[in-house]
């Protein structure tokens, strides 16, 4: 049993404070993003790493809209009836990714329940797109669940992404108050389809602490998720993007983010990134290159 190390509900910790995004990097890539007509899920829904990333002209795109169909109460992304899906938006992204000069791109997307096949076919277009116009470049697909389709998730995984992100999100106990609209298990059987059916992509996953878990239910998911496949797991504190979310349950520690990592490299796990601020795309070429140099 693990104990629980200081987190409390109150006060923000000084650990979390960032600073307000500025600077001609912010803006450029904030002219660039408007021109092409793209978004991201950094402005969508309110990630506090937006100045540092957009600073190292970093961001994760996100396709298929900005109108989520499902209503978790963690994220800030707006839901309602999706846009229109809108066929050209492959090849802007591709071009805002030359032009950024990105080495390594992440594609995320919104739920679009909508569609048959919850939008893998863009998902495909997108990576095609990237690997078209900037060869060298790596991409890695932030994936919904796809309502379980296995279908769509071979859709995406013939497209040859470098590595295939699904978060669990939270712990299950937690599910129906955090994501009513999935199933703790069908993101599992995701996971693990993708590792038995394409096992030189590397699967990756991350959760949310915060929220009213306690410690053995996160180690329980990381079990989980070794278990699935994974290969690499993130864990970030909860932070809620506006009052209309779930107000944040506790504070972690960076001492129990440190015993989180300890446990999941000793699962096996080829890496764990765990800490306040981490969030499944943040600093993801890095993650990237350690895990390579590990293997």
């Amino acid at each position: 049993m693990l104990v629980q190390i200081e987190g409390q509900p109150g006060q923000r910790p000084a650990w979390l404070k960032v600073k307000a995004p500025a600077g001609e990097n912010y803006q450029q890539l904030k002219r660039l993003l408007a021109e092409l007509g793209l978004h991201t899920v950094c402005e969508s829904a309110a990630c506090p790493n937006l100045g540092e990333c957009w600073h190292r002209r970093t961001a994760t795109f996100m396709i298929l809209g900005n109108v989520c169909t499902r209503r978790c109460r963690f994220c800030g992304v707006q839901k309602g009836a999706p846009l229109p899906v809108d066929y050209d938006e492959p090849r802007r992204v591709a071009e805002a990714v030359a032009r950024l000069g990105l080495r390594y791109a992440v594609i995320t997307s919104v739920n679009r329940d909508d569609r048959r096949d919850g939008g893998a076919e863009l998902f495909a277009l997108t990576i095609r797109a990237i690997r078209d116009r900037v060869p060298e470049c790596k991409v890695e697909v932030l994936i919904p669940d796809f309502q379980g389709s296995k279908a769509a998730l071979e859709t995406v995984l013939e497209a040859g992404p470098d590595v295939l992100n699904h978060n669990v999100e939270t712990v299950p106990r937690l599910y129906r108050l955090v994501r009513p609209g999935a199933r703790y298990e069908r993101s599992l059987e995701l996971l693990a389809h993708a590792a038995r059916t394409a096992p030189s992509i590397p699967t990756k996953s991350g959760l949310m602490v915060g929220l009213g878990e306690t410690p053995d239910e996160v180690v329980g998911v990381m079990r989980d998720l070794r278990c699935a496949g994974v290969s690499i797991v993130t864990i970030g504190q909860y932070l809620r993007p506006s009052a209309a979310q779930l107000p944040v349950a506790r504070y972690v520690s960076l001492e129990e983010f440190d015993v989180y990592r300890t446990r999941g490299l000793q699962m096996g796990f080829s890496w764990v990134f765990a800490g306040p601020l981490v969030r499944s795309s943040y600093h993801a070429e890095e993650i990237n290159q350690l895990v390579q140099s590990v293997d």
